[in-house]
């Protein structure tokens, strides 16, 4: 098995002893849904005694950070100072580093829009000099020709990440990645910048926060193409929990090498 031989085990220790936050993804890796996986507060409680922070870390841009501490706090899995991060508020960032004062059109939950006015982001429903796309689960289809429009007009264009589908039980619903082919479809044209996970703005977003070396953050996540490529892309460390999405063979067949594998995040403990 990937996560039972010696080079896994060595590989394990060398990343977590120079580990200071683990960026942990979550559904998948810390719950599936609504039920927690395995002794998980217990595992989270141990990395905190060790010294290293933890944060929760997703793509899912239809939730607010608010809404995440709500359910981790409700899972009784959220620690004082533990924090949230999401591809919503990489992109705010993003926008406010590079479109500062620019009207933005926003595809996106009620939520994401406040998010975004908080962080001094303009929305505009009309003259918008900006195009954001977003896991809106509200989404209509005069979002979509307003957006499509201004795609095609050549305005910039950002998306907060690529995820095809959202996780679930049984049929997974569709997410942004679906929204992007749909609109490449009918405008020609993908984003200009994607935000999270496995590309670079999200990464250097949570470095600015963290104040970190790349060497001392740590991302774990269930799916190779999104948290594995992730860290490899920011030079992080990356471990692959086989408690999710990607089952062993799946791990063994996929591009995206982890640097170690764990049957679930759990078994990190040993290794703290």
């Amino acid at each position: 098995m990937l996560y039972a031989t010696k080079e896994n085990e060595q590989r394990l220790r060398a990343a977590v002893a120079q580990t200071k936050v683990f960026l942990l993804d979550m559904d998948g890796t810390v719950y599936i849904e609504n039920e927690l996986i395995g002794d998980m507060k217990n595992t989270l409680s141990a990395i905190r005694r060790s010294g290293r922070r933890v944060v929760y870390f997703t793509n899912n841009s239809s939730k607010t950070v608010k809404e995440y501490e709500e359910k981790l706090s409700r899972l009784g899995i959220f620690g004082e100072e533990d924090a949230v991060y999401t591809s919503g508020v990489a992109a705010a960032e993003y926008l406010n580093e590079f479109y500062a004062g620019k009207k933005v059109y926003l595809v996106g939950t009620d939520g994401l829009r406040g998010e975004f006015e908080e962080a001094g982001i303009a929305l505009a429903e009309e003259n918008a000099e900006v195009a954001v796309l977003a896991y809106d689960t509200s989404l209509t289809f005069k979002k979509l020709v307003k957006i499509n429009r201004m795609i095609v007009e050549g305005k910039p264009y950002i998306a907060t990440h690529p995820d095809a589908v959202c996780p679930a039980k049984g049929v997974y619903p569709p997410d942004v990645g679906s929204f992007i082919e749909l609109l490449k479809c009918s405008s020609g044209k993908y984003p200009d910048v994607v935000c999270g996970k496995p590309y670079k703005v999200m990464g250097e977003c949570i470095l600015r926060r963290l104040r970190l070396a790349r060497e001392a953050v740590c991302m774990v996540g269930d799916r190779p193409h999104t948290d594995i490529r992730f860290a490899n892309n920011n030079g992080f460390h990356g471990i692959l929990v086989l408690s999710g999405e990607t089952d062993e063979v799946r791990a063994e067949a996929s591009p995206d090498r982890a640097e170690a594998v764990l049957d679930s995040l759990n078994g990190i403990v040993r290794f703290l």
